[in-house]
């Protein structure tokens, strides 16, 4: 698992990045993760809430947390439990609007009829009404773009006729636009046990999204996995000097590695933004505690020019799983990452 960009000079750089970044959290500066329950997020129907420990990060968080709406549940569209011995798990930033997840799960279906599909987007949006006018000083991110009504994460939930849970992340441009944009998991079966994590801030409020999906193999055997969808940070702000990004991110997916440790089975997914690749320190970090994880596809994910995207798991004995890339972007700048988890293949 080499790096993915050239190596020579750009590396040398990068070590002096890596030191000063080291310099910093050293002093103090950011390195806090810990994250811990928030109970004052309770009237969320059903949602288990963590967010950091870390004072400024709280506060961060607290800001950008006043300027989006509610999180989305949705059961009623799902499926009845059947019967099965594998499960697709998609992963893939759609870019708000851009990305045809229809037409993706048309094509799986197609392929596979009978097995069920769950999917882990990052950058969903939502607009309208429920995203709340912008409180005074509150947090947000800047505007991505047109989008397109039709697209929001609700209604693509209910084309499919899948279950939907939502977390938004940030609101999606200024006061004036009534947009956020977040994690979601859509699954054509019943979600369970859902819980969002607010990662350590760096730049951006980030919420991973994490549900349970079960059932039983066609011997009869009881199954259940964890499924995490998140979007790491791609920049960082003053705390690290605007330099060394790869930190930031770290400290995220450290944050994120304790709060899901000894949850077994699971599958973790998503948006990394991992500038360095399979090098990346928010790589090194997460694939630590998964140890079952096996890269078998190692293409690029954005835009063919860098490896953001990854799935790691840790499966259950005589479970298997297969991850590869998609053909297609199917619109977005990001190419989905398809898991297959296959129950009892020993």
């Amino acid at each position: 698992m080499s790096n993915l960009l050239r190596p020579g000079r750009y590396r040398l750089r990068r070590r002096e990045l890596c030191l000063v970044a080291g310099l910093l959290l050293t002093s103090g500066c950011g390195g806090a993760y810990t994250l811990g329950p928030l109970p004052q997020l309770s009237p969320s129907p059903g949602i288990a809430w963590l967010s950091p420990l870390h004072p400024p990060d709280a506060r961060e968080i607290a800001r950008w947390r006043s300027a989006v709406g509610p999180p989305i549940v949705s059961a009623t569209a799902a499926a009845v439990t059947q019967s099965t011995d594998a499960v697709t798990i998609v992963s893939w930033n759609v870019a708000l609007d851009r990305g045809d997840v229809v037409q993706l799960v048309r094509g799986l279906q197609v392929s596979a009829p009978e097995r069920p599909i769950v999917l882990l987007l990052q950058e969903a949006f939502r607009g309208g009404d429920d995203v709340p006018a912008a409180a005074t000083g509150a947090g947000f991110a800047s505007h991505l773009g047109r989008c397109d009504p039709g697209r929001e994460v609700d209604d693509v939930a209910r084309e499919l006729g899948f279950a939907l849970y939502y977390v938004p992340s940030m609101r999606n441009g200024g006061p004036g636009r009534r947009e956020d944009r977040g994690n979601a998991v859509l699954s054509s079966l019943p979600l369970h046990d859902l819980s969002a994590i607010e990662l350590p801030f760096e730049r951006q409020r980030r919420v991973a999204v994490v549900a349970t999906i079960r059932g039983t193999t066609s011997s009869g055997d009881p199954w259940a996995l964890r499924l995490a969808s998140v979007h790491l940070d791609n920049l960082v702000g003053a705390r690290y000097g605007w330099i060394a990004t790869e930190y930031g991110r770290a400290r995220q997916a450290r944050g994120l590695r304790e709060a899901l440790a000894g949850v077994d089975p699971l599958v973790l997914a998503g948006d990394f933004n991992t500038w360095f690749g399979f090098s990346d320190q928010a790589y090194i970090e997460t694939a630590r505690a998964f140890p079952h994880t096996r890269v078998q596809d190692g293409r690029r994910t954005f835009r063919g020019l860098l490896r953001l995207d990854h799935v790691f798991y840790r499966l259950a004995p005589r479970w298997a799983a297969d991850v590869r890339r998609a053909e297609s972007s199917f619109g977005s700048d990001h190419y989905p990452l398809i898991t297959t988890v296959v129950f009892g293949a020993g």
